[in-house]
């Protein structure tokens, strides 16, 4: 992996991490086209820069992680499903799904047309306008939603997102709260898969890491705040069809 290599990822991360469209998914199939080998370090590269976007949240989000109470309740409930999951199936996630593309493009084409399905549901049964009226047990419910997310092109967002408006919550609050309940995954999974691997890093590497962790933070932030405003007016029909798109794209130009 060269520094260019580590800026373009950075990139891709920061823009796919908290939309539905799966940012694992992309930065392996964007590590392909690139050249890039799927080793243990590009697997590592692909699960920390992560923690630049997560950051970036931390800042869209401060208030509300410092004074509201009840969402926090809410967001590790949620948490725990996942981390468990996580947890669990570590070794098979990293050794077997992460870095295998056809995985990836079969999950973004399944993916995209669950999640139309669901903003459809939700113009009609989303009534939920702020996350801190979700019932506590419902928010335990988006939590398993998304440990589907282990399996690269499920889209971490996108499982939560849809879990959350299948449970009540209006579009806009369920990318919200899809947003903040990363802080705690990532944050976990990054933790882990350092503490693992880590220590086997040399200097230029960390340097690379540092490179995508910073781009992906930059672009994350911008990222957000657009996606929120986006929300505002329109649904996520529109992601469902480009992951259908980025997948039969991919798939006829690399896989057939």
């Amino acid at each position: 992996m060269t520094p260019s290599d580590a800026f373009l990822l950075g990139i891709v991360e920061g823009l796919t991490e908290f939309l539905p469209v799966s940012s694992t998914g992309h930065l392996i199939l964007t590590a392909h086209i690139l050249g890039v080998p799927q080793d243990e370090f590009t697997k590592s590269f692909e699960i920390a820069i992560q923690l630049g976007s997560i950051l970036a949240v931390i800042f869209v989000f401060l208030e509300r992680f410092i004074k509201d109470l009840e969402t926090w309740k809410r967001i590790i409930l949620a948490f725990l499903p996942t981390g468990a999951v996580g947890f669990l199936l570590y070794k098979l996630i990293k050794g077997y799904l992460i870095g295998n593309d056809l995985v990836v493009v079969i999950n973004l084409f399944l993916g995209g047309i669950v999640l139309i399905l669901a903003d459809r549901y939700c113009e009609r049964f989303c009534y939920l306008r702020d996350i801190d009226e979700l019932p506590l047990g419902k928010a335990v419910i988006i939590g398993l939603f998304q440990s589907l997310a282990v399996v690269p092109g499920v889209s971490r967002s996108g499982a939560t997102i849809i879990g959350g408006m299948l449970m009540g919550l209006s579009r806009k609050s369920s990318a919200e709260f899809s947003f903040i309940l990363a802080v705690p995954t990532m944050l976990s999974a990054t933790a882990y898969d350092l503490f693992k691997t880590g220590p086997s890093f040399d200097q230029s590497q960390w340097s690379l890491l540092g490179i995508g962790f910073a781009t992906a933070f930059i672009t994350a932030f911008l990222t957000v705040k657009l996606f929120l405003k986006f929300l505002n007016s329109h649904g996520f029909t529109i992601f469902g069809i480009y992951r259908m798109a980025v997948a039969v794209l991919y798939a006829a130009a690399f896989l057939l």
